[in-house]
């Protein structure tokens, strides 16, 4: 995993060993990913204790699982004494999940589609109460504040404001004024009683209920597709179409593939899964899954329910493709066990009708989100906490961010996420910690310094974390002093690792995050750190050294915090080297965030102020998630082997997340166990349990259906080139570190010629000269270059090691969509930009510029070209542009008054002017980091070029 110097260790027991990487061609070259040799030579290292974990009351036949919270070292579970050393073949299978299982059946009988229009649902069915199940199937955790994730029913713990209980909220404002749906069957009264015998049960013709011979007629034989039209890489010039590039829509019924996880939620590098592993193994792509589960939702169905209705066995959701056998039972579509459906779940609250479980909202949106009832609770759900350690240090003052960071805070003061019970604190620090007292009645704060670093302790517990309603003039006058306390210090050390330490012990109670504000290498106490980077070695071509962390301290640190739902958030402003590779650690492994800001100077780099400030408002006033936990599931028969993002495992499929932002992404490695051939779907299913800052126990789930392929030309057909590329760049982060740069360099690279090799021999029945792909792979070299050149793995160019292991942290980090930015920017043309084709958001008008490929034949003198790289905007203008575009956009009479270094456009008057500043805001809106723009001016190669 990244950043982690030790062994892998996978259980046999309770997931396949990984994938086996890509095969390679016959020349030498670097082994593929992921490596199953080293697995193999890892020595097995017991388990430490396990963390909190969840926990539900008993129910009736509820199968037995192992328990959840064997803590985990590089995301993977240690294996039991017993197991033997895994092997290089696939003949080892999960144990099948105890329980009644059905066996798959010839054909899939899902749910009708109906389309929803409330986006919140509420019932009033407290009368109802089942014996529940285990809460995300894990056994009971120790006793201790860390957690919070599930309460015995019984429980004498008061319901939370909004909870289920006998009222129920109503609908949103936004939703009040529309009509449910009309319902297509008789509604007959509350009171009807039906016979104890199963009825069978008539679902509307018209629908996705017959998928099986749904699927027969759209097998992808049929007719040649679009994606697998042959293409000439060698000839084709324009491979990049005018827009963003589509995600590929899974070949599944119409009124099935509507009710289909969103793409920018739950995505897939294969739209068609295929039967066995060694199809996977020949096809040479990899399988796996990518996700951004906290993702911002314009409409998100909310539901209010005393009862979640789960699969009995495998403990799914109930979804949009389970399939009802009659008005009683429904079938899991991952375990296909059949269920009894609840009482209180025959009635839909949309359509306001009975007898309709199928219409439900919970089968009708695959995304999802239900407030939980208590059973999803070992204590009241905790309060919003916020600390916030601040490096005090004669560096630190120098740079200026002190003023920046204490005025965002008293600016957002009132906008950070929680309710009337959030608690907020602040440690500043240099070769001293100091805490300071907040608590209500006190004049003014009160300043309390700890010198001894080798026993940290908090000098007054009870007053350092106080209510931000009930001391908010305190908090204020502090922030506004801050500054001015430390301007004169000559203190040069800093003490980091015993800041952290102090910090966990402040919010180990409660849980919360931890914000931390560095500039320079810890020099005291523990965790104190040397600087390992040689300056000459920024552009060598080989391999580049300490990648991985030079302590354990952080990573240790960090699991500790995990343990206790505490995440911390690093930012580093540094203009010195500040060994990222180790300090990222705190984060990486407490799920929380890296921020970076190189050469950071209030003064001497206005760019990175600008950014600073942008990203620390939306990161003060984003949406949070507490004490969190997200499990995958899939279908029998498919299984998860590797993780990527930042997380500690808790068991083979939960992921232990202390805080959670709209703003994660995750990756997720499968392989298939089993062979799927008698099934024609298979589901995934990520179920995040989490609390918000107003205090609320919710479940978001996301839910995804794919078909099942016996073919190669289906299963490339349905390659998702984009998320395959950032699949491949988070494991080539991994073989940075665990073996060697080159490596990851050489192994991206033959998984690319594997792939199109494969291609030509297995898919092409005419063999033709040139270099050949379908359609949906054509842009694979081309991202494939890209990546190679990305600075997390660029060679022959000065890179700075922090800012490579920064790029690595976005690799594993980022979701899909922003990430593909950094890999392979997007290059518009500005100075003609017209309305055509532009886009209408609230009352104002946005431009649509082509893409163009990312060639310099693009370029002209006579034109002036932005280039989007996720992180920064680069405007160049060339040296014969428009005289137009340059007094009317940039505000100058000639080329050579265009300024350089400036980094805002003026709001000039003109339609010119209001199209471009129109733009460059809606690409920024449209990411939760601030892209800085750069104005640059065109270069002597066209001379050369003759343009």
């Amino acid at each position: 995993m990244f950043f982690f110097s030790g062994p892998f260790q996978i259980p046999a027991a309770h997931h396949p060993p990984p994938q086996q990487g890509f095969p390679t061609m016959p020349q030498p070259k670097a082994p593929p990913l992921p490596g199953q040799d080293y697995y193999n030579s890892r020595p097995y290292q017991p388990a430490p204790p396990p963390v909190s974990q969840y926990h539900g009351p008993p129910g009736p036949s509820t199968p037995s699982r192992p328990p959840e919270g064997a803590a985990l070292h590089n995301h993977s579970m240690p294996p039991p004494p017993h197991t033997p050393p895994l092997s290089n073949s696939y003949s080892q299978h999960l144990q099948p999940r105890p329980g009644p299982y059905t066996q798959p059946p010839n054909q899939l009988t899902p749910t009708p589609s109906q389309g929803l229009v409330q986006t919140s649902v509420a019932y009033n069915s407290a009368a109802m109460t089942p014996p529940f199940p285990k809460a995300l199937q894990s056994s009971a955790p120790p006793p201790g504040p860390a957690a919070n994730l599930a309460m015995p029913v019984g429980g004498s713990y008061p319901p939370q404001p909004g909870h289920a209980g006998t009222s129920y909220p109503s609908l949103p404002p936004g939703y009040q004024s529309m009509q449910a749906p009309p319902s297509t069957l008789p509604t007959p009264p509350l009171t009807q009683h039906y016979p104890p015998q199963p009825q069978q049960y008539h679902q509307p013709p018209a629908g996705p209920a017959q998928l099986s011979s749904a699927l027969s007629t759209l097998s992808l034989q049929s007719q040649t597709p679009e994606a697998l039209l042959v293409l000439n890489l060698l000839q084709e010039r324009n491979l990049l179409p005018a827009g963003p590039v589509p995600a590929p829509t899974p070949c599944l019924p119409q009124d099935l593939q509507k009710l289909n996880c969103s793409p920018e939620v739950f995505r897939s590098t294969l739209t068609s899964i295929p039967q066995t592993q060694s199809l996977l193994n020949k096809a040479k792509l990899p399988l796996g899954l990518l996700l951004h589960p906290f993702k911002d939702l314009s409409q998100l169905p909310v539901v209010t329910s005393s009862t979640i209705v789960r699969c009995r066995s495998c403990r799914t959701y109930i979804n949009p493709f389970v399939s009802f056998l009659d008005q009683r039972r429904w079938k899991c579509n991952l375990c296909y066990r059949v269920n009894d459906v609840p009482e209180e779940f025959m009635y839909n609250p949309v359509s306001r009708s009975y007898g309709e479980p199928h219409k439900r909202p919970e089968v009708q949106n695959a995304t999802i989100e239900f407030i939980a009832p208590s059973e999803y609770m070992l204590r009241p759900p905790q309060p919003a906490v916020y600390l916030f350690l601040l490096d005090v240090s004669h560096n630190a003052v120098e740079t200026g961010y002190l003023d920046v960071v204490c005025q965002s805070l008293l600016e957002n003061l009132n906008s950070l996420p929680g309710d009337t019970r959030t608690k907020i604190g602040l440690i500043t620090f240099d070769s001293m910690i100091h805490f300071y007292n907040l608590q209500d009645g006190l004049s003014q704060p009160q300043m309390l310094i700890v010198s001894d670093l080798e026993d940290i302790f908090l000098p007054t517990p009870d007053s350092l974390l106080v209510n931000l309603s009930e001391s908010k003039e305190l908090v204020r006058d502090l922030l506004k002093s801050l500054p001015q306390m430390f301007t004169k210090t000559m203190e040069t050390h800093s003490a980091l690792g015993p800041a952290l330490q102090a910090a966990f012990k402040l919010m180990s109670p409660t849980g919360g995050r931890v914000t931390v504000f560095q500039t320079q290498l810890p020099t005291l106490g523990v965790g104190a750190l040397k600087s390992r980077e040689d300056p000459n070695q920024r552009a060598s071509a080989k391999d580049v050294q300490h990648l991985s962390p030079a302590t354990d301290f952080y990573k240790k640190l960090a699991l500790d915090c995990s343990g206790q739902q505490v995440a911390v958030d690093l930012f580093m402003l540094s203009a010195q080297y500040c060994d990222l590779a180790t300090l990222g650690c705190i984060s990486r492994y407490s799920a929380g965030s890296v921020y970076f800001y190189p050469s950071y100077h209030t003064e001497h780099n206005p760019a990175q102020t600008e950014r600073f400030q942008k990203d620390l408002k939306r990161y003060l006033t984003r949406k949070i998630g507490f004490e969190a936990v997200m499990r995958i599931r899939c279908t029998k028969g498919l299984s998860i082997h590797t993780f990527h993002g930042n997380f500690f495992v808790r068991s083979t499929d939960l992921l232990s997340l202390p805080n959670v932002n709209p703003d994660a992404g995750f990756a997720v490695q499968m392989s298939i166990e089993e062979n799927l051939v008698d099934m024609q779907v298979v589901s995934f299913q990520a179920a995040l349990l989490y609390t918000s800052s107003k205090g609320e126990r919710r479940i978001r789930v996301h839910t995804m259906c794919l078909p099942v392929v016996n073919s190669m030309s289906d299963i490339f057909a349905g390659a998702d080139v984009q998320a395959i590329t950032c699949l491949l760049a988070s494991m080539a982060v991994d073989r940075s570190v665990t073996a060697s740069l080159s490596d990851a360099r050489d192994a991206v690279t033959n998984a690319a010629i594997d792939s199109l090799v494969s291609y030509r021999s297995s898919v092409l029945t005419i063999q033709q000269p040139g270099l050949l792909a379908p359609a949906c792979l054509c842009l694979f070299p081309l991202y494939i270059l890209a990546l190679l050149k990305q600075r997390a793995f660029r060679t022959g160019t000065s890179t700075r090691l922090d800012d490579r292991v920064f790029a690595m942290y976005q690799l594993k980090y980022q979701p899909l969509s922003y990430l593909m930015l950094m890999i392979h920017p997007a290059l518009y043309r500005l100075d003609d930009l017209t309305d055509e084709g532009a886009l209408n958001i609230n009352d104002r008008t946005i431009p649509q510029p082509r893409a163009l490929q990312l060639s310099v034949e693009k370029l002209s003198r006579d034109g002036a070209f932005l280039m989007d790289t996720g992180s920064d905007l680069y405007l160049w203008v060339g040296k014969s542009c428009n005289p137009t575009f340059l007094n009317q956009v940039l505000g100058v009479q000639n080329y050579a008054n265009v300024p350089l270094n400036q980094n805002q456009l003026p709001e000039l008057d003109t339609a010119e002017s209001a199209r471009t500043r129109a733009f460059i805001g809606w690409i920024r809106e449209q990411r939760p980091f601030y892209p800085v723009l750069h104005l640059i001016r065109s270069v002597c190669f066209f001379h050369k070029r003759g343009k």
